[in-house]
């Protein structure tokens, strides 16, 4: 299952980066530009995954897919990541605009929510997919991780991150793994990692040194992964020899840096940082896999 983080990364970047400016006072006005800026690249957005995904396929009766076996999982963290950072967004978005906390938790939390359920609905449409209760469970975790901080602590003190580093294993299976960078980005989860970023300076009541913007992030990978199931696989190069590649996973431990705690008194340096912050900012870190500890210098 393909993960669409990277439209709502342009989703929200688009609109918060509006929000910058304080030339607008009135909050009608900032209503009008969030409820419209919202449905253009919402409705844009579902036009070009129709486009780019479903129009290869025919329709077909509503129906389920159990795809919880695939790709160890990783397609699961992109859904919880988009619902999450979406719903991150989108109630600061709706804090700016003027709204009140009950309408910033129930409609901005849950908007992640309600697009990738469109998503969802839309796969159980396609002959080439399926309506997943394995993806609708992970939308409901990262909503739920977005709204209830907001609710306790008003601030997000646990973050869900991600990074991106590119491999050769697309050429092996570019109908599923991508034709390109732009293709690769989103389909080929042995270059993605998902990473829980925790601040520990928030943690701690009392007045402390600890910088307030570092934080410690763990991560979750896989690699070696041709299609959504298979274990092994055989592959050749040009001049005939074989090699076999076998599918793992990763764990890792690094720093991070929390950009929304950055002090800065720039209206759009915020709301720079705090569209960036979905990316896991470049550390060295310890990896585990296969059952081996080694350690990363980027």
């Amino acid at each position: 299952m393909r993960t669409i983080w990277l439209f709502i990364l342009l989703y929200c970047c688009c609109t918060n980066f509006t929000f910058a400016s304080d030339t607008l006072a009135i909050p009608k006005k900032r209503k009008y530009i969030l409820g419209t800026s919202s449905v253009i690249l919402t409705s844009s957005s579902l036009i070009y995954l129709n486009e780019a995904w479903y129009k290869q396929y025919k329709t077909s009766s509503f129906h389920n897919f159990n795809d919880n076996g695939e790709w160890f999982m990783l397609d699961k963290f992109g859904h919880t990541l988009t619902t999450y950072q979406t719903g991150r967004l989108m109630m600061n978005a709706m804090n700016w605009a003027g709204y009140s906390k009950n309408k910033q938790l129930l409609i901005g939390g849950l908007s992640g929510f309600a697009y990738m359920t469109a998503i969802e609905v839309m796969d159980g449409y396609s002959q080439g997919w399926g309506f997943s209760w394995g993806d609708m469970a992970a939308n409901g975790i990262g909503s739920s991780l977005a709204i209830g901080q907001n609710m306790l602590w008003k601030t997000q003190r646990i973050q869900l991150k991600y990074s991106y580093s590119k491999t050769n294993y697309p050429q092996y299976n570019q109908s599923l793994l991508g034709k390109n960078l732009s293709e690769q980005i989103l389909k080929d989860y042995n270059a993605q990692t998902y990473w829980i970023s925790i601040n520990p300076s928030s943690f701690i009541k009392k007045e402390n040194k600890f910088p307030k913007w570092l934080n410690f992030a763990f991560g979750y990978g896989a690699n070696g992964m041709l299609n959504a199931r298979d274990a092994y696989f055989v592959v050749y190069d040009n001049n005939g020899n074989s090699q076999l590649i076998k599918r793992y996973q990763q764990y890792y431990f690094s720093l991070d840096v929390d950009l929304t705690r950055i002090k800065t008194k720039s209206k759009v340096l915020k709301s720079v940082f705090s569209c960036l912050n979905i990316i896991k900012i470049p550390f060295p870190n310890l990896e585990l896999s296969e059952q081996k500890l080694k350690f990363n210098y980027y």
